[in-house]
């Protein structure tokens, strides 16, 4: 069984999918870009896109009753690899150890031209 899990406090969907769904045991986020969600416009910079984007799914996972430490495993998109470094170090300040398994990828674009976008799966 599935649950939808949404959140005015993260970006509506941009599309036919849902923010997250729950299976019970596991909560599988959509990839979240920079979006401010009060406003719904992109933020500006590779830097602060990628502390919306962290934010976004913080509201997301508080949503579904969890946190950052519920993490097993994110993949992040970089529209340029030359952002590894800040966008890295970002990400960083929002775990702490044992961190989450992780695949970074560098993609030709990224919806509404974003710089980064993150997607994540928690466990309960």
């Amino acid at each position: 069984m599935k649950k939808e899990i949404s959140t005015s406090k993260a970006p509506a969907a941009i599309g036919p999918y849902s923010q997250a769904i729950d299976t019970g045991d596991f909560v599988f986020l959509a990839g979240q870009i920079g979006i401010d969600p009060e406003k719904g416009e992109l933020v500006s910079g590779i830097e602060a896109q990628a502390r919306q984007v962290m934010e976004n799914i913080k509201a997301v996972l508080q949503e579904a009753g969890l946190g950052f430490e519920n993490v097993v495993k994110t993949t992040i998109y970089l529209a340029n690899m030359e952002d590894f470094g800040k966008v890295n170090e970002i990400y960083g300040s929002y775990f702490e150890k044992p961190y989450p398994a992780r695949s970074t990828v560098a993609v030709k674009s990224l919806p509404k031209g974003a710089l980064v976008e993150i997607e994540v799966i928690a466990k309960r």
